[in-house]
């Protein structure tokens, strides 16, 4: 009999640790695919890079970073659109034992500027179409870089910058990796800035080798055969794991866009108009798919080759992934993960998926929900989310504080709130920790108003946060996009919660808008809309 509390699951690990005192990931994973040097492992807007020039490119890189000085476990920042240099750069890095920094593309000069502080980096590789910004971003920090790597320039270049493909092939191949081991550092990547500063978040070489074995080979079962498209960009850790580290744990191919994934680009890459190969395997957000199944440009089922659909980034609506599975065929896995797991621990399954739940621990994880006494709270009752796995993250770098706040001796405190569900042991979204919201003395979850409100087929997104009247006291508003020619007024929308929630549940508000503030990933942004609503009262 488990020893283990009520909500608490978990599952023996179904993988084989990383061999060994030592590993480097980027030769793990180059290793994996030496057989199948003309296949192509990436696929972006100009054209094909296979599996042999991969590997011949990223031994290149790590030799050009070694020729020009910088040092193991030294930073490089990686600002670069998605494009074939962009795994060329973080394989090189790694490769050579140099800590790639992968920082979003979306960011201002003044964001930058502090990356480039805090992490002290030593050098750039950056797409010329960003080269402005990073310049902009260097004139305003004090740390100097020592050089700057510009991958397709789109403007001549000053005499101290770095056309990438001269500096590639200008060094021949290394031939030896750095020596590092599994728990060496690895890569940073970025937090969400949401409440303050972004956090530099350092994770290992070996653990991307978890997220590949736990999640892309023993849960989502992908095959050497799949294209892989993610929506998500390859700076985030959802993109990350989506395409490159699993597609090339298992031999996959690879699409890649520089651009925005709209609807319309998304389904240009899904019909095979970019590449010539239509992807098997999508990774999106809830956002997203909203957006898919409004647009008149919707594919047909028939049109293209999808066999398995992943969401993360924010809990799916039930609604959203009952249509898509109507139209297509096809369920969409939602999961959650975060940038401090690198990926997906709590997931649905391709052969279970219980729409309106984020599904049960992924093999390898343990998941608790604890009170605000620290303790585990019962079946039914919300709690915040604490994993331990052995894909999480060594540290925020530079903020002791927090690193002890969210690694808690071999616990990582998510920020979000669950519920377990006592019949079938899955997990049900809450919300943010934040975002709970007390009215009349009970909470209430944002995220179960917003599921509601979007099952009407007015609304196209929506997002509930907690206003205070002029008695002091705590309700429920919720802003709402509606579709293109749609049409629906406040009371319809609260008579339509009422007959579906507990009647406490309903939005005391509705404030009808044009578009949401998200970030770049697409997670709408409700700390924008608590500022606007405080601003106005």
């Amino acid at each position: 009999m488990s020893t283990l509390p009520s909500n608490a699951q978990s599952a023996a690990e179904p993988a084989v640790p990383p061999p060994g005192e030592r590993f480097n990931l980027a030769q793990h994973l180059l290793a994996c695919n030496r057989q199948r040097a003309a296949k192509p492992a990436f696929i972006d807007d100009l054209g094909t890079l296979s599996y042999g020039q991969l590997d011949e490119r990223v031994r290149r890189l790590a030799a050009g970073l070694r020729a020009l000085g910088v040092k193991r476990e030294e930073r490089v920042l990686l600002l670069m659109q998605d494009c074939n240099d962009w795994p060329v750069s973080f394989l090189g890095a790694l490769y050579a034992g140099v800590v790639p920094v992968a920082v979003n593309s979306l960011l201002t000069a003044d964001d930058y500027a502090y990356m480039l502080e805090h992490s002290r980096a030593q050098a750039v590789l950056v797409s010329g179409a960003l080269l402005p910004a990073l310049v902009a971003a260097m004139t305003k920090s004090d740390h100097e870089v020592s050089r700057v790597i510009v991958s397709r320039p789109v403007a001549p270049l000053h005499p101290a910058e770095l056309e990438f493909e001269s500096f590639v092939q200008a060094q021949p191949p290394l031939v030896k990796p750095a020596t590092t081991g599994p728990d060496d550092p690895g890569f940073w990547l970025y937090s969400s800035g949401s409440t303050g500063r972004p956090k530099g978040t350092v994770h290992s070489h070996a653990n991307a080798y978890w997220t590949i074995e736990l999640y892309g080979k023993a849960v989502l079962g992908l095959r050497e055969s799949d294209v892989c498209f993610s929506a998500a960009k390859l700076f985030f850790a959802y993109g990350l794991g989506n395409a490159l580290t699993f597609p090339l744990g298992v031999g996959a191919t690879t699409l890649l866009m520089a651009g925005r994934p709209t609807p319309e680009a998304t389904f240009q890459r899904w019909l095979g108009q970019v590449g010539g190969i239509k992807p098997t395997i999508f990774y999106g957000a809830p956002t997203g798919f909203a957006g898919m199944l409004a647009s008149p440009q919707l594919p047909a089922r028939a049109d293209v080759a999808l066999r398995l659909v992943s969401s993360a980034g924010e809990a799916l609506p039930a609604e959203l992934g009952e249509r898509f599975r109507r139209h297509f065929g096809v369920d969409i896995v939602d999961g959650i993960g975060s940038t401090e797991m690198l990926h997906v621990f709590l997931s649905n399954r391709p052969d279970r998926v219980r729409y309106g739940s984020t599904g049960w621990p992924v093999p390898g994880y343990k998941i608790e929900l604890r009170g605000e006494d620290g303790r585990q709270v019962p079946d039914g009752e919300p709690g915040d989310l604490y994993i331990h796995g052995p894909s999480s993250a060594i540290m925020y770098w530079g903020n002791r504080a927090k690193t002890r706040d969210t690694f808690q001796g071999g616990w990582t405190k998510a920020g979000d709130k669950y519920v377990r569900n006592a019949d079938d042991g899955s997990y049900t979204y809450s919300g943010r920790s934040d975002d709970m919201l007390k009215v009349s003395g009970i909470y209430v979850s944002p995220f179960e108003v917003e599921a509601t409100l979007v099952q009407h087929p007015a609304v196209l997104e929506c997002a509930v946060i907690g206003t205070v009247d002029a008695d002091g006291l705590t309700k429920t508003k919720a802003f709402v996009v509606l579709k293109d020619g749609a049409h629906a007024d406040e009371a319809e929308l609260k008579a339509f919660v009422k007959d579906r929630l507990a009647p406490y549940k309903y939005p005391r508000l509705i404030e009808f808008v044009a578009a949401l503030p998200k970030t770049a990933t697409g997670k709408i942004q409700r700390f924008k809309l608590r500022e606007q609503e405080s601003k106005g009262r």
